[in-house]
């Protein structure tokens, strides 16, 4: 058995290379030149070393040895907690494990064993022709039947590619446009694979040949002598598939490493990568959770790949749509690894991505401290900036993440968004422009474009700009921006809205707004409806039963903490809260429960842990949610209230304590009303009230008008109505054609969409003193009003008669 290189010696030889006074320390300045060599494409500001420096001489001070510094073994151990990766930063400092600069160490001469100086050059020689990785001991090859195999797969890759080549089968796409998906170079897919993604031809006989020789040096691996010497044939075979991106054929080996050494966490990593990048988020999760199992049973021997293991496991969350949960896991690696700017870049990012932007901003901002040139971090930096009102800032944080990379397609478009939000069309449009030039079918980069163009007073070119969105798909809201904008040419509406240097529309004072029949619903209460029907859309609740909320509290238990009042509570994490919500919305794809997460989280749990703990009142979720999802409207009040007598301190009874109905009451108000502060939560009226409700005395609390949660019925009516069409007909003030409920003027026969209705704009040719509105849900109904009006006037016309 011969081992291949020596981690500690690379260590060696990087200590040796940087302590130049030969003390064996490295004082400030030396680290701080091993620190600038090691990261020659980082440019450090004299700040930023220092406090490099601050952190690795405070975390490793029992091994700075007084003046001299840092010993051999603390810069060991730097490299053994992750903080660096030795491979690589011994191949960037140009080094070579079989020269030695040891003053006083003899040079091999030409008197030397000719048979040690030919082994060196065998050796050289597979540097060259093999990856990086076959000679690091934490991930290479250890037996030397094993480099036989590896030369022979080498050429049979070789083979293959070559046949593929000449016969136009082997594809590659460049993804350099593209937002980096955060893989870690040396644990994830290489620099090569994110750049430069190669898709082979697997269908032909050329691959099924392939494939066939592949299982002859499989079957070697199999038959060695040993089972260790099996396992490193296997995960050889692997690590050669992987980097020629062969990941299905990769993954069979990986797994057959699994079988041979279940404990070893590398092969259950590596099946995790493969997993990930064939697009199996699930079965990669957990892959990885296998991997930190036994790195966590391992001890010391695995710290080094800790932070990488829960990285990637973050990452695989997220292709699941769990984001909360892999906050968690990037908060780790980042909480072992201090110095990992892509642990920081992920956890900013995704905080990013479910609303928390505080503490996203934090994290992007430390991990561009470490990695300045890092424009995937600069991009989500300003995103988070601008979600919090920071536009000015946003701006230039935008355009330095376009500086370090021009075809940074997120940065560019997420800037073009940006410009339309502050109502710089113009400059949204060429930022959407350069998109299309990167991503010539980005139909939403298209179709900002043409209302970019609209809003800058182009008209002709938006109608080009909507034609060619149109060619990319067909979807409804392109056929209504359309209308929209032919709408706006009749009327000949300029750039500032209005027609002949007029305003667009008045706004027009509550008080004003009167209502003709039962069924029109009030413009304040509409206002309200309204935006719980458009949370109920992002976050997808309006497709869950009911039903499902009483079936978790019955089939999963959860349990009892105490709050800090000491009252008992079923309180759980975010991130098991997340798994629950995974259950109850499974029908949705990873991206669009992201989406609903993050609505959930600002709306909602913001609310219910205003305390900031990371722990949510389980059963006040369900009472909350219970409102807004599937259901008759009596059963949601029912569940609403079991999740309240699922309680701890009502649990087992059938009343609940009426200081939940209030507080649950005022919940509802402050988290789903807008003009009810959450100020109204903390108003204790008197003494707190310990009586007891029932659920009849409950309901009468909920659809209290005045006190309770009236929109409800309103609600209702918009879920089963706010997709009808009304023919040809238009809102008079935004030109749109009207979805949902028409509101009709009765007295000068303009109409109003939903959203204009609710904020209170009406034309400026009409200037009443009052506004009386007739809500239609559907022309049906406006057919019916005039049949009762023509018989109306004929049976007055008949009772006139002589």
């Amino acid at each position: 058995m011969t081992t291949r290189g020596s981690r500690s010696e690379k260590v060696k030889k990087i200590f040796q290379q940087f302590d130049a006074n030969r003390d064996g320390g490295l004082n400030r300045e030396e680290m701080a030149s091993l620190v600038v060599a090691v990261n020659p494409r980082v440019k450090f500001s004299d700040e930023q070393i220092s406090a490099i420096l601050d952190e690795v001489f405070r975390t490793y001070g029992e091994f700075i040895d007084g003046e001299k510094g840092l010993t051999y073994d603390g810069l060991l151990r730097t490299y053994d907690d992750g903080a660096g990766d030795v491979d690589r930063d011994f191949e960037a400092l140009g080094l070579d494990l079989n020269s030695d600069n040891n003053k006083g160490t003899p040079l091999v001469s030409e008197a030397s064993s000719s048979s040690i100086v030919d082994e060196r050059a065998v050796e050289a020689q597979k540097k060259q022709r093999t990856a990086a990785w076959a000679v690091s001991p934490n991930h290479g090859i250890v037996f030397d039947e094993t480099w036989k195999i590896v030369d022979d797969l080498e050429l049979l890759i070789k083979r293959l590619k070559s046949k593929q080549a000449k016969d136009g089968k082997l594809k590659g796409d460049n993804f350099d446009a593209y937002s980096d998906a955060g893989w870690s170079r040396e644990l994830g897919p290489s620099t090569e694979i994110s750049e430069k993604r190669m898709f082979w031809e697997e269908t032909g006989h050329d691959y099924a040949l392939f494939v066939k020789e592949l299982g002859v040096l499989r079957s070697r691996a199999d038959g060695a002598r040993s089972r260790e010497e099996a396992f490193d044939g296997h995960m050889a075979i692997g690590r050669v598939l992987y980097e020629h991106q062969l990941f299905k054929e990769a993954l069979i080996s990986f797994k057959r490493a699994c079988e041979l050494q279940p404990v070893d966490v590398r092969p259950h990593f590596r099946a995790g990568n493969c997993l990930y990048v064939l697009g199996m988020y699930k079965e990669a999760k957990e892959e990885f959770l296998l991997a930190l199992e036994a790195a966590e049973a391992g001890g010391n021997q695995w710290a080094y790949l800790l932070p990488q293991i829960y990285v990637n496991l973050g990452i695989a969350l997220e292709g699941e749509g769990m984001v909360l949960s892999a906050c968690e896991y990037y908060r780790e690696a980042a909480i072992l690894c201090p110095t990992h700017f892509r642990a920081l870049k992920l956890l900013g990012s995704a905080l990013f991505g479910v609303g928390e932007y505080r503490a996203a901003v934090k994290a992007l901002d430390e991990a561009i401290f470490l990695k300045p040139d890092y424009a995937d971090a600069q991009c989500d930096l300003a995103s988070a900036l601008h979600a919090m009102g920071d536009d000015e800032k946003a701006i230039q944080v935008f355009q330095k993440a376009i500086d370090l990379k021009p075809g940074h397609v997120d940065a560019l478009y997420n800037l073009g968004g940006l410009y339309m939000d502050v109502g710089r069309f113009q400059r949204a449009s060429e930022m959407y422009t350069r998109v299309l030039a990167l991503w010539p079918n980005h139909w939403r980069a298209q179709l900002n474009k043409a209302v970019s163009l609209l809003g800058a007073g182009e008209a002709e070119e938006a109608k080009k700009a909507l034609k060619e969105a149109l060619k990319m798909t067909n979807r409804v809201e392109l056929h209504d921006a359309i209308y929209h904008l032919k709408q706006l040419q009749k009327k000949k509406v300029k750039a500032n809205g209005g027609t002949n240097g007029e305003e667009a529309f008045l706004i027009v004072e509550p008080s004003k707004f009167k209502t003709v029949g039962e069924r029109t619903m009030l413009r304040q209460d509409f206002a309200n409806a309204l935006e719980l029907r458009a949370f109920q859309r992002i976050t997808r609740l309006y497709r869950c039963d009911v039903d499902l909320l009483k079936k978790e509290m019955s089939e999963n238990d959860v349990p009892v903490s105490y709050s800090g009042s000491g009252v008992p509570e079923k309180s759980i994490r975010k991130p098991a809260l997340e798994e629950i919500l995974r259950r109850l919305l499974h029908f949705l794809k990873p991206e669009t429960f992201q989406g609903a997460v993050k609505a959930i989280n600002e709306k909602i749990l913001s609310v219910l842990d205003d305390s900031g703990s990371g722990r949510v009142d389980l059963s006040m979720f369900y009472a909350v949610i219970a409102p807004i999802c599937s259901g008759s409207l009596d059963k949601r009040k029912r569940i609403a209230f079991d999740a309240l007598l699922w309680r701890p301190v009502n649990e087992g009874g059938a009343q609940i304590r009426k200081f939940d109905a209030d507080r649950y009451i005022k919940l509802l108000r402050a988290i789903y009303i807008s003009s009810h502060g959450v100020s109204e939560i903390m108003e204790i009226h008197g003494e707190t009230d310990n009586s007891m409700v029932s659920l009849k005395e409950f309901l009468v609390m909920f659809d209290d008008p005045d006190w309770g949660f009236g929109i409800m019925s309103s609600l209702v009516r918009l879920e089963s109505g706010d997709r009808a069409r009304h023919g040809h007909h238009v809102c008079s003030v935004c030109r749109y054609p009207i979805i949902g409920s028409r509101f009709k003027e009765m007295k000068s026969h303009f109409s109003l969409c939903n959203q204009c209705y609710s904020e209170g704009k009406v034309p400026p040719t009409f200037k009443q003193d009052e506004y009386r509105f007739k809500e239609y849900g559907s022309e049906a109904e406006v057919m019916k009003d005039k049949c009762m009006c023509f018989t109306l006037q004929s049976k007055s016309s008949s009772n006139n008669d002589p």
